[in-house]
């Protein structure tokens, strides 16, 4: 039921704009001159076509200020570019979203490597009011295993913060963690799996 087509490819590329980031529908509608209800309605399209993954908020309540929307990610990382209009990889470099698409590169390339081994991902986020957050917990059961997604090329400590803050409440639930950066090097280090971004899936 999409009658305006200006207005749904705008919505689009707004879409695209807030990949890896908390959905807020309310304003994905004012941004883009759209009811709430028609921002809901091409939204689950959106999803019904394979085009978005919303990600939503694990249910352990380590703590009881724990955000509650879901995250918003394209299963695409390259029409996220389109969209975004970046034409290439120098250009990709400088972008301010450079940070969001690795992000979402490396997500939806999880979701698909359970989607083609014919299982639902059992994918989720953590993140608190206070801002600790994990990018990706995987939750397999009888264990979770925390994912810190970084676009950096070079490791820096900081990078296992989040890891480290997430395994001290989570104690003997969580099975060690992993993460992914924008290097090539595979290693671990305190502890914690560090994954190359050509081995995320």
């Amino acid at each position: 039921r999409i009658g305006d087509l200006a207005a749904f490819q705008k919505f689009l590329r707004l879409c695209a704009g807030r990949s890896a980031q908390l959905l807020n529908l309310s304003s994905l509608a004012n941004d883009c001159g759209i009811s709430h209800t028609t921002a809901k309605s091409w939204l689950s399209v959106l999803e019904a076509s394979c085009l978005v993954f919303l990600l939503q908020p694990h249910h352990e309540n380590f703590s009881k200020r724990l955000i509650k929307s879901p995250k918003l990610y394209f299963l695409d990382s390259g029409l996220m570019c389109y969209l975004l209009r970046i034409r290439d990889e120098d250009h990709l470099l400088t972008h301010p979203l450079r940070g969001e698409v690795f992000e979402t590169f490396v997500v939806s390339e999880i979701v698909k490597s359970f989607v083609h081994a014919g299982e639902e991902p059992p994918l989720y986020f953590w993140r608190d009011h206070t801002g600790h957050e994990v990018d990706v917990i995987l939750d397999l059961g009888t264990k979770l295993i925390p994912v810190e997604i970084k676009s950096g090329k070079t490791f820096r400590a900081s990078f296992l913060d989040g890891l480290k803050f997430y395994t001290s409440i989570a104690g003997k639930t969580a099975s060690g963690g992993v993460l992914v950066y924008g290097g090539d090097q595979a290693y671990e280090r305190e502890g914690f799996r560090v994954k190359p971004w050509w081995q995320c899936s």
